[in-house]
């Protein structure tokens, strides 16, 4: 009697033949978060409730997109990030950008910047300008922006510990411009807890940080609307080692302790939780990457209807800009980098991005060249206006082993959310410890494999050559940090200095107690009160946060 068993008559035939003739590469095939692959995927590995697994784009579970008509609509917003040296410099750099058809900005701050230093500080030697824009005064701001009309443009801002007081110049640029804040689109990333976690620029200790970050989800409530209050960061989470399933759930028990906080502050849920958006690396492993993108958020959704009780759809929604890895980038054979970007966007746009930047091929070199920024930027348009992928709304939903990883993922991420809610939350997780372990051996284990020969990098451990890098290279001019502080001495001899020594006793006073600082830090700029000035008087207040010190 013949076997009933399609499967099963296939493997003992077809396949054990071709097997004996040809073994496969190894015994075990896996992604990068140790999720084992099968060799074949069937019916039988995909979802068997249709509606509560995937649903529909647009609505709840949003597994198949955050959009009912995704990119048929309009393409995902175009948005490269840039910055480097003076304003000026970055402005001529945005303005190439954006006659070269990118559709929004993001903007790099240098590291003073970014630990709330103004350029002429002593702790900013040496770093005015190097890996990002210097921004000191709302002349600084102000300069960046020039003849960038700030309601015709969105605006993506990757700022954390100081996010309030750049988002503050932000809104006194556009007052300058005769914008009116509730026109002004964009991010701030203000997403302290990855700060503590895997990049390291945070100033103030997490009470003080999260109460920064809660006048802002208010403020913005109120008076801007259209801004996203937070982009919930995994991208750096993924840079420093994590897998796939880790920047998932690491990056969501980040967001559970946001929200957390927003609510202990008094702010309802479906007031404040639409204006929350995600950053998410888009890294090599292709289906991993869009699976992990549809599985996460497919969780969010989850998280925000029956752990907080949201009612509006848009609390639920998960939206996300993604970046290609900048880790997976190589200074050897650097033109092989363009293929890997493009496989990371293609991957971001399958996974149903909202925004989305790709590195340049110099980037593990040097700041970007004009030219590989140009390349970069054609990549998303050509698998935005050439490929297709983006005519079909999640055009590789319903694929077997695609649905089956996106299941996996979301079943590991949510196990690691529950041990993270044993210890207490996210903020308990860093604390002790857990999360720091959890990266650090997922990066040993992957260097380990490069090590050995058993996770192949292209022109790095295998098919190397030797080789001279010809392309331009962009350098930054030591002589800006001279500029800028000149700069910042004729502003401190013209402004009104009883004026500024005024705000910088409220600031003090209002720091101390409980009112929404935002608008202080509004008035503070717009009358010459520094960046630096506004976190020194904080930093007096609150303290400096230093590892292993959580207060």
């Amino acid at each position: 009697m013949a076997d009933s068993d399609p499967r099963k008559q296939w493997e003992e035939t077809v396949l054990a033949k071709a097997l004996s003739r040809f073994p496969e590469r190894r015994e075990v095939f896996q992604t990068s978060s140790g999720i084992p692959l099968k060799r074949l995927y069937t019916p039988e590995d995909a979802p068997q409730d249709y509606d509560e697994a995937l649903g529909y784009p647009g609505q709840f579970p949003f597994t198949r997109g955050a959009q009912p008509t995704m990119y048929r609509g309009r393409f995902w917003t175009m948005r490269q990030y840039a910055g480097y040296a003076t304003a000026e410099e970055s402005n001529a750099r945005y303005r190439y950008l954006l006659d070269a058809g990118q559709t929004g900005l993001s903007v790099a701050f240098d590291l003073p910047t970014q630990i709330g230093y103004d350029a002429d500080d002593p702790m900013a030697l040496g770093e005015v300008g190097r890996v990002g824009v210097s921004i000191s005064s709302i002349h600084d701001m102000a300069r960046l922006f020039e003849g960038i009309p700030l309601d015709k443009v969105s605006t993506s801002m990757t700022i954390n510990a100081p996010a309030a007081i750049l988002l503050a110049m932000y809104v006194a640029v556009a007052r300058r411009q005769g914008v009116p804040q509730e026109k002004l689109r964009g991010t701030v990333q203000n997403d302290i807890l990855k700060e503590y976690l895997a990049r390291g620029t945070y100033i103030f200790p997490p009470k003080p940080s999260m109460r920064l970050i809660t006048d802002l989800f208010a403020y913005c409530q109120q008076y801007i609307p259209k801004w996203n209050t937070i982009s919930v960061s995994g991208y750096h989470i993924r840079e420093a080692g994590s897998t796939a399933v880790q920047e998932v759930a690491f990056t969501l028990a980040n967001g559970i302790a946001y929200v957390a906080a927003a609510r202990d502050a008094g702010l309802d849920v479906d007031d404040f939780a639409p204006q929350i958006s995600f950053f998410f690396n888009a890294h090599n492993q292709f289906l991993e990457e869009i699976a992990k993108f549809r599985a996460a958020r497919r969780l969010w959704a989850h998280i925000m209807r029956d752990r907080f009780g949201a009612k509006d759809p848009r609390s639920m929604r998960l939206r996300f800009h993604a970046q290609t890895g900048g880790s997976t980038l190589t200074a050897q054979q650097p033109q092989n980098n363009v293929v890997r970007v493009t496989l990371q966007a293609l991957a971001a746009v399958l996974g149903g991005a909202q925004s989305l930047h790709t590195n340049s091929m110099d980037e593990a070199l040097a700041l970007p060249s004009e030219e590989a920024v140009q390349v970069a930027l054609r990549t998303q348009q050509i698998i935005a206006y050439e490929s297709g992928v983006a005519d079909t709304v999640d055009p590789l939903g319903g694929s077997y082993a695609l649905e089956a990883l996106t299941q996996e993922i979301y079943d590991r991420a949510l196990a690691y959310i529950e041990q993270i809610d044993s210890m207490g939350g996210a903020l308990a997780a860093i604390e002790n410890g857990f999360m720091h372990t959890e990266i650090q051996d997922a990066a040993y284990a992957y260097q380990q494999a490069v090590e050995s020969g058993d996770q192949v990098v292209v022109g790095v451990n295998r098919f190397a050559v030797e080789e001279d890098y010809h392309g331009e290279l962009l350098r930054v001019d030591p002589a800006i940090e001279r500029r800028q502080r000149e700069r910042l001495a004729a502003l401190r001899a013209e402004r009104d200095k009883g004026k500024v020594h005024a705000l910088m006793g409220r600031l003090e006073s209002a720091a101390r107690g409980s009112e929404n600082l935002m608008p202080l830090f509004i008035e503070c700029v717009e009358h010459d009160v520094t960046l630096g000035e506004i976190c020194g008087v904080l930093r007096e207040v609150f303290g400096e946060y230093h590892p292993g010190t959580m207060i």
